[in-house]
């Protein structure tokens, strides 16, 4: 992978030790299943103290019920450790659910956070960082903390309270033996330190190379018909073998640890077990300590070393839990950087709407702050795509934005639907700044056809009706009005036809059509068309012309065009140039003018259209724009 490509998800290597306030925000989301974490708590702790039965039961039938040969208290105690086994099996059972539940339960709660987050953040947003990340957010982060909830923090309660209920019964018995077993423990913390660290980093490295996988597969699978248009099977495949190496590479480094971790701990046990037989060799000689004393530390002391590699492997949990949370909290405080203010204003009483912009500037390479907002602190001048901007687009009219690539045209589409706000002026609805509006509000009074189109996975019905509230006939009538009902009736399942990922088992001109459906069907009184008809054929273009015909009667239409023939009828044309309005009027006045729209118009001409200046009004209406 190239150092640019991988440059945009280098803020993803984190190594957050542990951080109380995280830790805090973390136990928010677990506080409404407070039940779950008792119930875990009390098995766990339950189990604990059962772990202590069986040394003790060792002790007493080696010390008391061998040597006085009594049957009855070896059967009773054979009776007891079974019991015991039993209880121990079924609270491991008990707390594995309930720890299994709760972290699913916070998974889910977090990933609809997430999500309903994504959807109220702006355009920009998705403009500064790539979908990959984005699904690693929602998939490896929150899983990672699933992870946390599991098999962490409770469990590793437990794994404490096990380890001091041993310690305890260990020194109460004979503190002398305890002090032989624990002499080793230094050096268990040693390895355990240097295993932390190790596995922290390869944790670090694996999430880095799953975000870039994550990115990688869908920027490529999106664009399939590119990568084998232009024959890039093989270099693609290059880049992914070496992601994927890079990606088992870190999980090996990890394996290593573990692998060199685990059998280091069970070499200090068996030196931690000798010296507990070196030591208590010469006493049970001397008569001072007896054998089933000796015969129960043994056993204590390999259960006091289990919750040790244990806690280990939980400690490096925790580190990745916090740094997957760093990451999602600060997904999860980006603010908006166009705000949403629910007002209750109605920007377009009836189906009347003027749109008037008011000195408008914008540029898209302001920089933001970390929360999103735009940072005002800057003293570079930033590179303004629109500059002073102001027309007015009045109900039952038609205003078309024309001029070269990178003009402005569609920026001020965005602009008007909010997808981002100017830094400079105002763009008002009937007289109301659309800043001062809620989203929904402003656009619950837009159809928008756009250029490229974007069809859900799903049946045709539901792709048209979207958000709309819509009966069957209304969908019918939508698609007839643009002449999409005969194709989508010649469809296996007509309307109920299942469209493939972004309508792919469709023609560009049949979804085309759709869009044409979908921004009407809810009889919106504001049309914004940009490059509408670019997709369609003539004889399917003409259709939609004259349903735009009845459509546009009443309505306020913007329409974005580089095909200049399809706008030559609008009321007026506004010509831009490098972000400024340089010429307005209608096609006529601009052609004899002699201008850029002139120019522009000559160009066209040039290129084929055998359409004159002056027959204006004979062509169709304006249907497309861009």
């Amino acid at each position: 992978m190239t150092d640019a490509a991988a440059t945009i998800h280098e803020e993803e290597v984190l190594e957050k030790s542990y951080d109380a306030q995280l830790m805090r925000r973390l136990m928010g989301y677990v506080r409404p299943y407070s039940s779950l974490v008792l119930g875990a708590l009390l098995l766990l702790f339950l189990e604990g103290v059962l772990q202590l039965v069986g040394p003790f039961l060792t002790r007493q039938i080696i010390d008391v019920a061998i040597p006085a040969r009594d049957a009855t208290f070896l059967a009773q105690a054979t009776g007891a450790f079974v019991v015991v086994l039993l209880a121990q099996f079924a609270c491991s059972y008990g707390q594995t659910w309930l720890t299994s539940m709760l972290g699913q339960r916070v998974m889910r709660d977090l990933r609809m956070q997430i999500f309903s987050h994504l959807q109220r953040l702006s355009v920009s947003f998705f403009d500064r960082n790539p979908a990959g990340r984005l699904i690693t957010r929602v998939t490896s982060d929150v899983e990672t903390l699933n992870e946390l909830f599991t098999a962490g923090v409770v469990a590793g309660i437990g794994d404490l309270f096990t380890l001091v209920a041993i310690a305890i019964a260990m020194w109460v018995v004979d503190w002398r033996l305890a002090t032989a077993a624990f002499v080793v423990i230094p050096f268990v913390v040693m390895v355990s330190r240097f295993f932390r660290k190790t596995v922290r980093d390869s944790y670090g490295d694996v999430r880095v190379r799953i975000a870039r996988i994550n990115s990688f597969l869908q920027e490529r699978i999106s664009g399939m018909r590119t990568v084998q248009l232009f024959g890039r099977e093989a270099h693609e495949r290059s880049r992914f073998t070496e992601l994927n190496r890079d990606h088992l590479s870190a999980n090996l480094r990890s394996i290593t640890a573990y692998a060199l971790y685990f059998p280091a701990i069970e070499v200090l046990t068996s030196v931690a077990l000798a010296s507990l037989i070196v030591a208590g060799a010469a006493r049970v000689e001397a008569g001072t300590l007896t054998i089933g004393t000796v015969a129960a530390f043994l056993q204590l002391v390999r259960r006091f070393f289990e919750p040790v590699q244990d806690l280990s492997e939980k400690y490096n949990i925790i580190q990745s839990a916090m740094a997957s949370s760093e990451r999602v909290f600060k997904l999860l405080d980006t603010v908006p950087s166009v705000p949403d203010r629910l007002t209750g204003l109605q920007p377009a009483p009836g189906r009347a709407v003027e749109v008037r912009f008011e000195d408008v500037w914008f540029a898209y390479d302001v920089p933001h702050t970390a929360t999103g907002r735009v940072d005002n602190s800057a003293d570079a001048e930033p590179e303004w795509v629109l500059k002073g901007v102001s027309f007015t687009a009045s109900p039952g009219r038609t205003t078309a934005l024309v001029g070269h690539t990178g003009a402005g045209k569609t920026t001020i589409v965005n602009l008007l639907m909010r997808f981002y706000d100017p830094q400079r002026g105002r763009i008002l609805l009937n007289g109301i700044d659309i800043q001062d509006l809620g989203l929904a509000e402003v656009r619950s009074v837009m159809g928008y056809v756009q250029q490229e189109i974007f069809l859900f996975a799903g049946d045709i019905a539901t792709n048209i009706r979207l958000a709309n509230p819509l009966d069957d006939a209304a969908v019918v009538s939508a698609a007839r009005q643009v002449g999409a009902d005969p194709i989508v009736r010649r469809l296996p399942g007509g309307y109920s036809h299942v469209l493939g990922e972004r309508g792919a088992s469709i023609s560009v001109g049949e979804r085309q059509l759709l869009s044409f459906a979908r921004a009407i069907a809810a009889d919106p009184p504001l049309l914004l068309l940009d490059e509408a008809t670019s997709a369609v054929d003539s004889e399917i273009e003409g259709d939609i012309q004259r349903a735009l015909r009845v459509l546009q009667s009443g309505r306020t239409t913007i329409a974005v065009a580089h095909r200049l023939s399809t706008i030559v009828s609008a009321d007026e044309i506004l010509v831009l140039h490098r972000g400024e309005v340089v010429e307005s009027g209608t096609h006529g006045a601009l052609v004899r003018k002699g201008g850029v729209y002139e120019r522009l118009w000559r160009l066209q001409l040039g290129e084929g259209a055998a359409v004159s200046p002056t027959a204006g009004n004979r062509l169709p209406p304006v249907g497309a724009v861009r």
